[in-house]
């Protein structure tokens, strides 16, 4: 937001990554919000420099710049915001000093990228599976990987009353593959394997679009300039409506 330019205060909660437009307007009607110490209306409009506070709390202001970093999770970190309740979760290990949630998930048993943010505008924009943006795993098996099991693995798996959208997998080694994915089905990788009765025994996120991982187990880094560049023209065209997460 420039100097001369305002927004929907609803808008700006659900963009910082506070709440929803509707969880917002929620809290707006309730009188729990507050502008520069003043109780707002539906649809006042904020500019840079305003105070914006939610139960006397102090929001990020409008002046400051969106924060985008790549983490390389850990086996046994959660990716929960919720940290009154799990203990082991990804906000509280990597302790930014400003707010950010993951944009999407990776089960607390799988490790590699996952993205943080504090732009709440570009997460269903990422995570939508329609969009056809690509997520690349190595994924090792507790048995030979076949011919047979790549094959089908490629062309699609029933799992969660659906059948898998085709996807590119290579075999890496007598236990290991390569697969990435448009979807962001709930564990698809781990339910694509057991359907085709293998279990999985290692999975790391290596890529998200043109992200790489490219930092030690537990590090995060700021994504650079370039990688924002690219990350807005693949997004371009995309819709926010949210549809699965990884």
């Amino acid at each position: 937001m420039t100097e001369n330019q305002s927004t929907r205060i609803n808008k700006y909660l659900s963009e910082v990554g506070y709440c929803s437009r509707r969880k917002a307007d929620k809290l707006i009607d309730e009188n729990r919000v507050t502008i520069n110490g003043l109780v707002p209306q539906l649809g006042t409009k904020i500019t840079q420099g305003d105070e914006v506070r939610v139960d006397g709390k102090l929001i990020a202001t409008p002046a400051e710049s969106p924060i985008y970093l790549a983490f390389n999770k850990p086996i046994g970190i959660v990716c929960t915001t919720d940290t009154a309740v799990e203990k082991n979760n990804i906000i509280d290990y990597i302790k930014h000093p400003k707010r950010i949630f993951p944009i999407g998930r990776l089960d607390k048993a799988s490790e590699g990228l996952i993205l943080l943010t504090s732009d709440g505008d570009i997460v269903n924009k990422i995570l939508r599976a329609k969009n056809n943006h690509q997520k690349e795993y190595i994924v090792t098996v507790n048995k030979t990987v076949s011919p047979v099991f790549i094959d089908e693995m490629s062309q699609g798996v029933p799992i969660l009353d659906t059948i898998t959208n085709p996807c590119v997998v290579v075999q890496l080694s007598r236990n290991s593959f390569r697969i990435i994915l448009t979807q962001g089905l709930n564990r698809q990788i781990r339910r694509m394997c057991d359907y085709l009765g293998y279990k999985v025994i290692k999975l790391k996120r290596i890529r998200i679009m043109n992200i790489h991982l490219d930092m030690a187990v537990g590090k995060w880094r700021n994504l650079t300039d370039d990688e924002l560049l690219e990350v807005n023209a693949l997004i371009a065209g995309s819709s926010k409506t949210a549809e699965s997460n990884v």
